[in-house]
């Protein structure tokens, strides 16, 4: 019995169209059936609607402005959903179109409204379809991609697998003679392996390798297992969910993170950071106390009340991201300290 019960499956824009750069129907409804056939609660987060926009527009090549681009995923998203639509009517599914921006993810009350109507469609048998809203979105609430999106959605729902669907079939590494091999599975995300994403053999899908490890990391700190896989072999989705070796797998965490400490560790844009002293580091990892002034040695830019910032030790290393209860200013000030009250409290503090 598969321990998958909720997957999040992010189809990539090589998976869903043909070598002519329009929409492939023909592999879109293969996956859909195979989606229909794993008898689990499926959420997709679909690329392709600017591609699919743009041939329709009778743009060549891509669309050259942010308004064509907007113009296109507007257009582009409804023959996306209409397609969608009509392959999962075959197997008796009804499907919802979510279109997301990254403040929805970041403003906690917005976050919770998301993944309340998310875990409504899925309980009632709906397929949620899930992609930024790029017919509005600014630099300020743009996600950018949607390997970083579908990590999100995951966090969000506290997902039980991630599947990345791309043109390649897992990541790639060189061995110590130059050749290149694929890594069947990865334990941990280490420096070696983030740059070993910039390998040429990565690089066909839309988003590149950097983004997909990018949203495996988000994954697998939040407990969230993550497979990247090629999206047009046949019977993939059923030999991943039977725990068969295929692609790249990417072990999670010991432990999944509660919904709250998700949001704090990937949900907010970090705006600035802390550096705090041997002290501070022992309370905060051994104690699970409040950041207080006293163990603040230096504040790097420029943050209010209420902003994410990363908190690091004096050896550069990142050890907790949390909500700042005291503006960047206050914290320089104060800093070193005591007495003063809390740089952030514990219960808006995550230790990574």
């Amino acid at each position: 019995m598969s321990a998958y019960d909720t997957i999040v499956i992010k189809i990539g824009s090589s998976t869903l169209t043909n070598s002519s750069g329009k929409l492939d129907i023909t592999n879109l409804q293969r996956l859909v059936r195979e989606i229909s056939e794993l008898k689990k609660k499926v959420i997709i987060v679909t690329s392709g609607s600017v591609v699919t926009g743009s041939e329709r527009l009778g743009f060549n090549g891509k669309p050259k402005t942010i308004p064509q681009k907007q113009a296109a995923a507007a257009v582009g998203q409804s023959i996306l959903m209409r397609q969608y639509e009509k392959a999962f009517e075959e197997f008796h599914k009804p499907v919802a179109q979510i279109l997301l921006t990254r403040d929805a993810i970041a403003d906690r009350e917005r976050y919770l409204n998301t993944r309340n109507t998310i875990t409504t469609l899925l309980e009632e048998g709906v397929v949620p379809i899930v992609n930024e809203n790029d017919t509005v979105a600014v630099e300020e609430i743009k996600v950018g991609d949607n390997d970083t999106l579908s990590a999100l959605v995951a966090s969000l729902i506290g997902a039980d697998l991630l599947v990345l669907l791309t043109d390649i079939d897992g990541f790639y590494m060189d061995s110590e003679e130059g050749v290149s091999y694929k890594v069947d599975y990865i334990d941990e995300i280490t420096k070696e392996i983030e740059n070993a994403a910039g390998h040429p053999s990565t690089q066909l899908g839309t988003g590149g390798m950097v983004t997909k490890l990018q949203a495996a990391k988000i994954c697998t700190d939040a407990g969230i297992p993550v497979v990247i896989a090629h999206g047009r072999t046949e019977g993939l989705l059923s030999k991943i969910v039977s725990e068969e070796k295929v692609g790249t797998f990417f072990k999670p965490r010991a432990s999944k993170l509660e919904s709250r400490k998700r949001w704090l560790a990937h949900g907010l844009k970090v705006e600035g950071s802390i550096i705090i002293d041997e002290g501070a580091v022992s309370a905060l990892k051994k104690n699970g106390t409040s950041l207080l002034p006293v163990g603040v040695k230096r504040v790097n830019g420029c943050f209010k009340i209420g902003d994410l910032v990363s908190i690091f030790d004096e050896h550069k290393k990142e050890i907790a991201r949390g909500i700042a209860s005291l503006t960047s200013e206050e914290i320089d000030k104060f800093k070193g300290k005591k007495d003063i009250g809390e740089v952030i409290h514990r219960d808006d503090l995550l230790v990574l």
